[in-house]
């Protein structure tokens, strides 16, 4: 009943929430019917059919918990309400998570309904082997499997949420240590050893032969030095957004600011714990996108359906939990917005403010995504 009365009062960004995540439940899940289906027509490969279900998977894991964190700043009336009842902080974060969790249910069934239509003698001959057509279908198997989306989806979203973001009236949550430069420093051993280890793996001796790692989805083979090389580059550059937005903030603001630029750089400043993390995840997806578009284009190969879907359901989850955290964002400044506001400020400057943060972000994502793409091993 309760789900029932959420339902009731849903609003657009609520009934998009809950939609997104419901689709994005059901691609994983015909993911997993389909490795089902083939693993039933075709015994052999089965573990290695699940393992390519596990990267759409970690990514509506991850829309989950960024979709369930911006909740309580979306609707804190709601909060109020059911701590007002005598809801404690456990059963609200239960609560949120059940929410997130029944919109993978629902959409996880509505794959599988569609996966029995089709093995009843309805898909033609290119989708027999993809459903298991002729062969008989465990009980047990499609619902365990199906389990999987809504479970994961239901534990992140109760962990991302946080009590003191749930509960008014409780203490505020200790402020966050400033970016400084130590922080900045920290990711650099890893970009220098990742860097290291593509010198090392581009040095004028090493051959073809070394190249023995086999990537998927028609990509050429590299070298795991090459390929680890790039991994460690890529994650410390992903580190580094967020030190780098709050840098960006603090550059903003120096020598004498207008109020346009105080108040951006001041905002950005204090958003980047929290607006660097969606950001490098979108960063990163796409340079592995565009790599692999770039490595297809040029050797002229066709690109795998099944690969070409789960990187864009991977890339609209990604932004769709940035989108999450922006709206999250946008409920703590609600308060301050509303203050600006009574004090007269112009709606120019509070656009230009958010202009201004828009360009000194995208600024920032561009060296680092620049970056991450001019160190690919793909050559």
């Amino acid at each position: 009943m309760y789900y029932l009365g959420l339902a009731r009062g849903y609003r657009a960004l609520d009934l998009a929430r809950w939609l997104l995540t419901a689709g994005a439940a059901a691609v994983v899940a015909a993911f997993l019917l389909r490795a089902l289906g083939r693993a039933l027509a075709e015994p052999t490969g089965g573990p290695d059919r699940l393992l390519w279900c596990l990267p759409p998977l970690a990514a509506v894991a991850w829309f989950a918990a960024v979709a369930a964190r911006a909740v309580p700043a979306q609707h804190p009336e709601r909060i109020t309400g059911l701590a007002a009842a005598g809801v404690g902080p456990g059963r609200i974060r239960l609560l949120i998570a059940g929410e997130i969790a029944l919109a993978c249910a629902l959409g996880s069934g509505l794959t599988l309904l569609l996966f029995l239509v089709l093995r009843n003698d309805i898909a033609g001959p290119s989708l027999a082997a993809d459903i298991g057509m002729g062969v008989p279908l465990p009980v047990a198997a499609p619902v365990t499997l199906l389990a999987v989306p809504t479970l994961v989806a239901g534990v992140a979203a109760a962990c991302a949420v946080r009590f003191p973001d749930t509960l008014p009236g409780r203490p505020a949550e200790p402020a966050r240590p400033r970016w400084s430069a130590r922080r900045l420093a920290l990711p650099a051993p890893l970009l220098l050893a990742g860097i290291g280890l593509e010198l090392y793996g581009l040095r004028p001796g090493a051959t073809d032969a070394e190249r023995t790692l086999d990537l998927p989805g028609g990509l050429p083979a590299t070298s795991p030095a090459l390929l680890a090389g790039w991994t460690l580059a890529a994650l410390a550059l992903a580190l580094w957004t967020g030190p780098l937005l709050a840098l960006a903030g603090r550059l903003t603001v120096i020598r004498r600011p207008s109020p346009l630029r105080l108040l951006a750089g001041r905002a950005l400043t204090a958003q980047a714990p929290r607006l660097g993390t969606p950001l490098a995840v979108l960063t990163g997806v796409s340079a592995l996108l565009l790599v692999a578009g770039r490595e297809w284009s040029r050797h002229d190969t066709d690109v795998p359906a099944l690969l070409l879907v789960e990187g864009l359901l991977i890339l609209a989850c990604a932004v769709a939990a940035l989108a999450a955290r922006l709206l999250e964002l946008r409920g703590d400044r609600r308060d301050t917005l509303a203050v600006l506001d009574r004090l007269g400020t112009p709606a120019g400057l509070l656009t230009g403010t958010l202009a201004l943060r828009a360009l000194a972000a995208g600024t920032v994502l561009l060296v680092t995504g620049g970056l991450t793409l001019a160190l690919c091993p793909l050559r």
